[in-house]
């Protein structure tokens, strides 16, 4: 699996890349997670805002967007992390993060990051280098923590 990252302002998004970015989200938050929540939250095209990609071809395998810390209280924010189905078990993960890390400090240097996970994933995101930041609470039914990488 090759996968090429593609990090892009919003004003920089082709309308292909955006088509492919929301509906793999709604495939996967909407669709098979059965949350039901206003994903088009007005985040995408606004600020600073990012969006990594993670490309097989022209399918797109992996994404998370990045929030900047003028429009979020301080703090770059990782939000809508997502992996295609037909592309977990392979590392996508992993390296998708580290490449968000690679881009916030690109972008945002020496800025805290702050994201918020499924409460199941904090030793995932322990690994590079978050830790809890918060009490634990309920999103569409699914328990998640706040997390902060200083």
């Amino acid at each position: 699996m090759t996968i090429e990252w593609i990090c892009k302002h919003h004003s920089d998004l082709g309308k292909e890349q955006l088509y492919a970015v929301l509906k793999l989200r709604s495939d996967v938050f909407v669709v098979e997670q059965k949350c039901t929540y206003p994903d088009l939250d007005g985040q995408d095209l606004e600020g600073d805002t990012h969006h990594l990609m993670g490309w097989e071809d022209d399918q797109l395998m992996a994404y998370l967007r990045l929030l900047d810390p003028e429009s979020q209280g301080g703090d770059v924010v990782i939000g809508r992390v997502i992996t295609a189905p037909a592309g977990r078990g392979k590392g996508l993960g992993h390296a998708m993060m580290e490449q968000a890390l690679k881009q916030a400090e690109k972008h945002w240097p020496q800025v805290p990051i702050y994201l918020s996970a499924q409460a199941h994933l904090q030793g995932y995101y322990g690994k590079y280098g978050f830790g809890v930041a918060g009490e634990e609470y309920l999103e569409d039914g699914i328990p998640h923590i706040g997390m902060r990488r200083s």
